[in-house]
C-alpha cells in the first residue's frame, strides 16, 4: 500500500508543479505602471535568457536521469558536474530565473509574487527530493555540504 500521499514517485508535486506554471502563464496583467518600461523588459529579456541557458545545461548534464519527479529513476547517475557544481537543483533555479524574467518583462507585480510562491514550492519539492537522493546515493550528504541548494553561492 502506499503511504506516501504525494505519490510514489511524487506525482503530486509534478500536478502542483503544472498548477502553479499555468496561473503564472495565464496571470493577468494588472497593477500600477512600472518606472522605466524599457530598462526593465530587457533586464526581463536577459534574465529569461539565462533561465534558459541554466535549464538547457542542466537538462543535458542530466541526460537519461532527467525525470520530472521527485523520485531518481532506479538507472540514474548522481550529476555533480556542469551547473550541478554550482548549485544542487540546477532546473529549479533555471525554472526561477525565467519565471522571474518574464514577470519583469511583462511588467507584472502579479508574476513577480507568484515567482516567490514557485520558489517556496520548489524549496519544498528539492527537499522531498533530497531525501530520496540520499537515501539512493551514499555521497549525496558530502555534496550538500559543498553546493547550494537553490540559489548558487546563497542558498
Amino acid at each position: 500500500m502506499n503511504r506516501n500521499r504525494f505519490g510514489n514517485r511524487g506525482e503530486a508535486w509534478v500536478v502542483i508543479q503544472v498548477l502553479l506554471f499555468a496561473l503564472f502563464l495565464l496571470m493577468p496583467q494588472v497593477g500600477p505602471a512600472w518606472p522605466t518600461p524599457t530598462l526593465f523588459g530587457v533586464l526581463g529579456a536577459v534574465v529569461v535568457l539565462g533561465g534558459i541557458a541554466v535549464l538547457g545545461s542542466s537538462v543535458v548534464s542530466l541526460g537519461k536521469s532527467l525525470t520530472p519527479f521527485p523520485r531518481p529513476r532506479p538507472t540514474a547517475q548522481l550529476v555533480t558536474s556542469g551547473a550541478y557544481r554550482l548549485v544542487r537543483h540546477p532546473i529549479y533555479f533555471g525554472l526561477l530565473l525565467a519565471a522571474l524574467g518574464i514577470s519583469l518583462l511583462t511588467l507584472s507585480p502579479l508574476r513577480i509574487v507568484l515567482t516567490l510562491l514557485l520558489g517556496v514550492f520548489f524549496d519544498c519539492k528539492a527537499t522531498r527530493e533530497e531525501t530520496w537522493l540520499l537515501e539512493r546515493y551514499p555521497d549525496y550528504s558530502v555534496y550538500q555540504k559543498k553546493v547550494k541548494k537553490l540559489l548558487p553561492y546563497l542558498y
